[in-house]
């Protein structure tokens, strides 16, 4: 079911279903304030949104960095309370960026598990072209767990897969060319320092680092669009 605008309404049924938690988790989280309340329909029944979505996900990211519920806490209490889905999004993608390369190896029910739904021979298909999962035979995958989220989400637009993986292969090349410019700055930046300081300045500036090329990325993407829908800065507040 969905809203004039496709907004998704959810039951917390079908909330815990997509974001691979379990009802009492969803309840939880709620009665803890890591979630917002649920807009109340018809029969007194609870409706969730692409907003609760976003933040059961972003407060998973956190659990696998490590952090304690009450660190996870304190980190949602320090956020804007009328973020969108597309900024917690954001704010997502900046905490998975901490996480090391992990690879798992997943049987198919799992897979559909982690994915939060389940996957089609196609979606899998899919996924695979986008090197999210691979086949590793007897009905198991290997699965990059930090790209897994995406790429189901990227099941969903609206593109031809073939535009989704030149889309990827753009980024791919573009953020490897300003990762080596950025490396190349820091080099020199840091030349005299010793090999511990060095290593320790580059933990601490990797997710500044990350979330600058977010930020700059957004926002070059908005002027993108403003231009080629013809929009005028500002129209999109006045609007909405």
């Amino acid at each position: 079911m969905t809203t004039d605008t496709g907004e998704p309404v959810l039951t917390i049924d079908e909330l815990a279903s997509r974001a691979g938690v379990t009802v009492r988790t969803v309840r939880f989280y709620s009665t803890r304030g890591l979630l917002p309340p649920p807009v109340i329909g018809p029969r007194r029944v609870g409706h969730y949104g692409r907003g609760h979505l976003s933040r059961l996900a972003l407060i998973e990211e956190l659990q696998q960095q490590g952090m304690t519920l009450a660190a996870i806490e304190r980190y949602l209490g320090q956020l804007p309370a009328d973020l969108s889905p597309h900024d917690l999004a954001i704010h997502r993608a900046v905490v998975a960026s901490w996480a090391p390369e992990a690879v798992e190896r997943l049987d198919r029910a799992e897979l559909d598990r982690r994915a939060g739904r389940k996957l089609s021979d196609e979606d899998v298909r899919r996924l695979t072209a986008m090197s999210v999962v691979a086949p590793d035979g007897d009905g198991v995958f290997r699965v990059d767990s930090g790209l897994l989220r995406l790429g189901v989400r990227l099941l969903d637009v609206p593109l031809s897969q073939e535009t989704i993986l030149a889309a990827r292969g753009v980024l791919i090349d573009h953020s490897r060319a300003a990762a080596q410019a950025m490396s190349g700055l820091l080099r020199d930046a840091v030349a005299e320092r010793a090999a511990e300081d060095v290593k320790s300045l580059s933990a601490h500036m990797q997710p500044l680092v990350v979330q600058a090329l977010l930020t700059a990325f957004q926002r070059s993407l908005k002027e993108e669009l403003r231009e080629w829908l013809g929009e005028q800065p500002g129209a999109e507040a006045a609007g909405g």
